[in-house]
């Protein structure tokens, strides 16, 4: 059977990806190799309209959140289960310089429909250490990714459109009119293989900056907040007393094992919001699929129009991957052009560099 796309990879890009192609009326082929610890599968799903530490308002979130929101509500009717949690987000003041900082910005409109209330002083809490005060900030939340992920997979299956498989490159052969994999055709392949990207051929020479990061979760008897907490970490209410604590970056050491540094270094910083004891419940490590620059990576190879990428969504990809995703369907179908900030040719330069020396 020949397909329109073959897609490589089914973390959140590859998914919501697909989810686009077919809502398009493409005929897709999944191949995916399921790894468990991928950074989609242990990530918390955060949506944040602030970014950093810097108090920014998130890149282009006026356009994101709305096609975001659409979506997984789209999706939560079509699987019929809860994915997007919506939930005020504190964020908490770790000390005066970053009032100040705050309160510098704070009179700018942009931030209008974000910013509910500015604390500079909270009451004391028997939980949480707040007396600084913080931002309550609107619109945000987290989709769960892995019921989303495992949603989307059996949906797939059932319909002969997944295929649980490594992807053999040496198999892959390049046709005038689109692609062979095996006994498989297709118009195109998209690529959204997360950080194995880096081992591709055809797009080795973008300026991936891969950094593993490690969660946990943990268990805080008696304590069902009403936010998702940030200072220095996030810490997400998954009900029940759970919660959800993250995350590390680690960009010198890429291998994936779980490390009692990291474990320390989240389990002090969450002391640093919670003044109850807590028990670690399960702790996790994924490598992210980050990119120099901060923005995703969208296109279709220099040399070969039947090769694309979408991929190096980062932390914000739950934010940003919906949109996204639309915008490069327009791109393969009607020549619509992508946004220059996400598009791979600008990192053309890299890529003549790279065939230069070959």
């Amino acid at each position: 059977m020949k397909y329109d796309y073959l897609v490589v990879g089914h973390g959140l890009a590859g998914a919501i990806l697909t989810c686009f192609l077919e809502k398009a009326g493409k005929t897709v082929l999944v191949l995916d190799a399921r790894k468990e610890n991928s950074a989609s599968r242990v990530a918390a799903g955060l949506i944040n309209p602030v970014a950093g530490k810097r108090f920014a308002k998130s890149w282009q979130v006026d356009a994101f959140l709305p096609a975001a929101t659409a979506f997984y509500q789209e999706m939560e009717a079509r699987y019929q289960t809860d994915l997007f949690f919506r939930k005020p987000i504190l964020k908490l003041f770790s000390s005066p310089e970053e009032q100040n900082n705050w309160m510098g910005k704070s009179t700018d409109a942009a931030w209008d429909g974000y910013i509910e209330t500015t604390h500079l002083q909270l009451p004391a809490s028997e939980y949480v250490h707040q007396e600084l005060g913080g931002l309550l900030i609107q619109k945000g939340g987290y989709v769960a990714l892995r019921t989303f992920l495992d949603a989307r997979e059996a949906d797939l299956r059932s319909r002969g459109r997944y295929r649980q498989e490594a992807f053999d490159m040496s198999q892959l052969e390049l046709l005038p009119d689109g692609v062979r994999y095996g006994e498989l055709e297709a118009g195109k392949i998209i690529f959204c293989e997360g950080a194995q990207a880096v081992q591709n051929p055809f797009f080795s020479w973008l300026p991936f900056s891969l950094n593993k990061g490690e969660i946990l979760d943990i268990n805080v008897p008696d304590f069902e907040a009403s936010y998702i907490y940030n200072k220095a970490v996030y810490v997400v209410p998954l009900g029940q007393y759970h919660y959800r604590v993250g995350a590390t970056y680690n960009w010198r050491n890429l291998a994936e094992e779980l490390t009692p540094e990291a474990r320390e270094e989240l389990a002090s910083k969450t002391q640093d919001i919670l003044k109850k004891p807590f028990a670690v419940t399960k702790q996790y490590v994924g490598t992210r699929p980050a990119v120099r620059d901060r923005k995703p990576l969208i296109g279709v190879h220099p040399a070969y129009g039947q090769v694309g990428v979408f991929n190096g969504m980062g932390s914000k990809g739950v934010l940003m991957a919906p949109l996204l995703a639309q915008q490069f369907i327009s791109f393969l179908e009607q020549s619509t052009p992508l946004w220059p900030e996400v598009s791979i040719a600008r990192y053309l330069s890299l890529y003549l560099a790279s065939t230069s020396t070959t």
